[in-house]
């Protein structure tokens, strides 16, 4: 192994590069491309896209298919009406959706310090048999670094609807993100060329997506390429980092993520790991990202070589863990591919931590290919190192483990995840329960104890994820603050105040998320509180739907006795086992690539 493989345990950096694509200030831009689902399969999707005028860009999921109409304007300000009605006529025809322009920000990266992926390699984990695909703006398959580890299958064009995920090249080379993140992952070894990827035996795909006209139906689309055969989906990219967008995805693309989960690994799950965000200046926060809020992705933050919050992060109730990367110049960025097959040692932003954890994670699966998308999340908490990570608001939750809004559970160490995921044995079945927790609209605070379902089937005994979904009004919704107490004492912050956000709209029906109470259990009293930071009377708000929903684990059945469902308990999980797993006392839209610069 030569001197370049040592390079990535040296150095992973993150620095914003600004975004040099603007949009159009219209409310809706409409593009000329379709989600059409119809009966009959694929030849009658041919047969109906050639009838009226389409190109059929093939299968989104499902029985949806992806069309596109050259003859009509591709940015309209109105829907194009006629050729969607003539489409809605046809029998076989169910539903047809317009696409809207959606707004994205892409995030980039760099890293000093060990992510222990030499120790990992050392266990003769190197990422074979595992394949990743980068959803971005195209890879460089034919670099030197990536051919030869290039996986043609988890590779495709969507923006222009063929197989080569080959960037635009530009004379300012703006289409160069997703080379940089693939040579993250999957750089190969021992070559002389750049350096050497975190999994740099893993087979390594791209997704053209965001060069072009990025809609519900590209997202989706992107989201569910080959999900039998690829195991990892890494992406850099969500809502504008602006400090006042709220925003996630769409029917297509959540239903895309929901297939993804279920299906996808032959019923393991697609793993969809996912950079937080780079708002810090703009005192944005990645609860308002409804990508990197999801349950089903695994939400990575940044910390800087001297393990210090960068001052591009987002802070977050949601974010798991976190991967190096750049601070304040001066400080180290990553060494990776870039395009016309050349090399860069100032990959920046935190897009390139996404990466480092895509190619961690697939470590862990080489280590045990049965692991699930949950199973890849209960590692991450139980591994991650908090120390030497340096914050204000380390805490310890209800079952003493560290976590921090900025870092979640800490910075990851590949050794610690391959030697626990080798013996790790599968989670039991998702439990959801879902607890209305108002009956009519109340002002800022509120509490209710809860028995978690306790006794019946959806029964929660320890805790994943919670999410809050609030209906909320206020005159100013950046003033606002929203905290979450576990019956345990651990408190979420769901929102910190965004001074950009003057929007009256409020929140409506919008989901939040936190998994700082991971392992407690759920039973006892749980406490909403809305801060009002404003200090004018005329800024108030009205609280007019709480639903607390709780997911985890039912009880062990590995524990028969267990589904006698013990009485609701406010203690937490004082019993573990030698993988640290609470046993308890009872039972055991265009989207903008997120970029900056440093000014």
């Amino acid at each position: 192994m030569d001197a370049r493989v040592a390079l990535l345990h040296l150095w992973t950096v993150v620095v914003l590069l600004k975004a040099t694509l603007k949009w159009a200030d219209a409310a809706e831009i409409y593009a000329n491309t379709w989600a059409v689902q119809i009966d009959g399969g694929p030849e009658e999707a041919d047969r109906i896209a050639a009838e009226h005028g389409f190109i059929n860009h093939g299968n989104v999921f499902g029985d949806y298919y992806h069309f596109r109409h050259n003859a009509v304007e591709k940015r309209a300000a109105t829907s194009h009406k006629d050729v969607h009605t003539k489409l809605q006529e046809e029998p076989k025809v169910r539903i047809v959706l317009d696409a809207h322009r959606l707004q994205h920000a892409v995030l980039v990266t760099k890293a000093h310090q060990d992510l222990n992926t030499k120790e990992a390699w050392a266990q003769g984990y190197t990422g074979k048999g595992v394949v990743i695909t980068i959803l971005d703006d195209g890879i460089e398959k034919d670099h030197p670094d990536l051919i030869s580890n290039y996986d043609a299958e988890a590779s495709y064009d969507v923006n222009d609807g063929d197989a080569d995920p080959q960037p635009r090249y530009t004379q300012r080379n703006e289409n160069r993100h997703g080379t940089r993140c693939a040579g993250e992952v999957a750089a190969a070894a021992n070559n002389g060329v750049c350096g050497v990827g975190v999994a740099f035996n893993a087979k390594i795909g791209g997704v053209r997506m965001l060069d072009g006209e990025v809609t519900d139906i590209v997202e989706a689309h992107s989201l569910s390429l080959n999900p039998q055969h690829i195991h990892i989906y890494s992406a850099s990219w969500g809502p504008e980092d602006d400090g006042k967008s709220l925003d996630g995805p769409a029917k297509l693309a959540k239903e895309a993520f929901l297939q993804g989960i279920t299906k996808g690994r032959g019923g393991l799950g697609s793993i969809f790991v996912w950079a937080s965000g780079n708002g810090g200046r703009e005192q944005d926060n990645c609860n308002c990202d409804g990508y990197t809020n999801s349950i089903y992705t695994l939400s990575i933050s940044s910390t800087t070589q001297s393990g210090s919050v960068p001052w591009y992060s987002e802070p977050c109730s949601s974010t798991l863990a976190t991967t190096f990367s750049s601070g304040n110049p001066g400080e180290k960025q990553i060494v990776t591919t870039d395009l016309r097959q050349k090399c860069t040692d100032s990959h920046t932003g935190t897009s390139a931590s996404a990466p480092l954890a895509a190619g961690i994670i697939a470590l862990a699966l080489e280590a045990n290919v049965n692991l699930s998308w949950r199973d890849m999340q209960h590692l991450v908490v139980r591994t991650s190192q908090p120390g030497h990570l340096s914050a204000t608001d380390w805490k310890s939750n209800g079952v003493g483990r560290r976590v921090s809004h900025s870092y979640g559970y800490g910075l990851l160490d590949a050794k610690a995840m391959v030697t626990l995921a080798k013996n790790w044995a599968t989670v039991g079945p998702q439990h959801q329960c879902v607890h209305p927790m108002l009956t009519e609209p109340r002002l800022l605070v509120f509490s209710k104890s809860v028995d978690a379902c306790w006794g019946r089937p959806e029964f929660v005994s320890c805790l994943e994820h919670v999410q809050v979904r609030l209906s909320l009004s206020h005159s100013q919704r950046g003033k606002l603050a929203i905290h979450l107490i576990s019956p345990l004492g651990t408190r979420s912050t769901l929102l910190f105040p965004r001074p950009n956000d003057f929007s009256s709209e409020g929140f409506n029906n919008w989901t939040f998320m936190t998994t700082h109470s991971w392992d407690e259990e759920p039973q006892g009293e749980w406490t909403l509180e809305i801060e009002n930071t404003a200090v004018s009377d005329r800024d108030y708000g009205v609280l007019s739907q709480f639903t607390l929903v709780l997911m985890g684990t039912g009880p062990s059945a590995a524990n028969p006795s267990s589904f006698d469902f013990p009485r609701p308990s406010n203690n937490s999980c004082k019993t573990f086992d030698a993988q640290q797993i609470c046993i308890g006392e009872t039972w055991k839209r265009s989207r903008f690539r997120r970029t900056g610069s440093f000014v």
